[in-house]
C-alpha cells in the first residue's frame, strides 16, 4: 500500500486540491446566499429561489467536495514521507480543518432554518459567518505550505 500511495501521489495532491477549491467556493458563496435570503419575504418566488440555490450548493457541490477532500486528505496523510507528525503545523492545520467542518455543519444547519421559513438571524450575521471560512483557508493554507513549526 504504501508503494501505491507514494507513486499516486501527485495525482492524490491534485485531487485533493481540486476538491478544496469545490469545498471552498460553496464555503464562500453559501452564507452571502444567506446574507440576501435573510431580506427576502419568506414564501415568496425570491425566497423560494434561494431556497434552490442553497439546497443545490450544499448537496451537490459542498458535501461531496468535503467528503473528497477529506478522503484524498486522507490518503496523503497516509502517505509515507508526507507528514512529520512531530512537527506543530499538522496539529494547527487538523485544528483548522475541524474548524471548517465545524463551520460546514453549522451553515447546514441555517440552510435548513431557511428551508423552513424559519430563519431569526439578521443578514450581519451572515456577512460576518462569511468570513469565518476565509480566516480558516489562510490558516490551512499557510500550515500546508509555509509549514512554519
Amino acid at each position: 500500500m504504501d508503494a501505491f500511495l507514494s507513486a499516486a501521489y501527485p495525482w492524490i495532491k491534485s485531487l485533493h486540491v481540486i476538491s478544496v477549491i469545490a469545498w471552498m467556493a460553496g464555503m464562500l458563496y453559501l452564507p452571502r446566499l444567506f446574507v440576501y435570503h435573510a431580506d427576502a419575504e419568506p414564501g415568496s418566488d425570491t425566497s423560494e429561489t434561494f431556497k434552490l440555490m442553497e439546497r443545490r450548493l450544499l448537496r451537490v457541490i459542498m458535501n461531496p467536495a468535503m467528503g473528497a477532500t477529506f478522503i484524498f486528505g486522507g490518503l496523503l496523510l497516509a502517505t509515507p514521507g508526507v507528514v512529520d507528525w512531530g512537527a506543530g503545523w499538522i496539529w494547527v492545520k487538523l485544528a483548522a480543518i475541524a474548524g471548517m467542518t465545524i463551520t460546514h455543519q453549522v451553515f447546514a444547519k441555517w440552510f435548513q432554518a431557511f428551508r423552513d421559513d424559519a430563519n431569526t438571524r439578521p443578514a450581519k450575521t451572515y456577512r460576518i459567518a462569511n468570513e469565518v471560512p476565509t480566516l480558516l483557508l489562510i490558516v490551512i493554507v499557510a500550515m500546508a505550505i509555509a509549514r512554519p513549526f
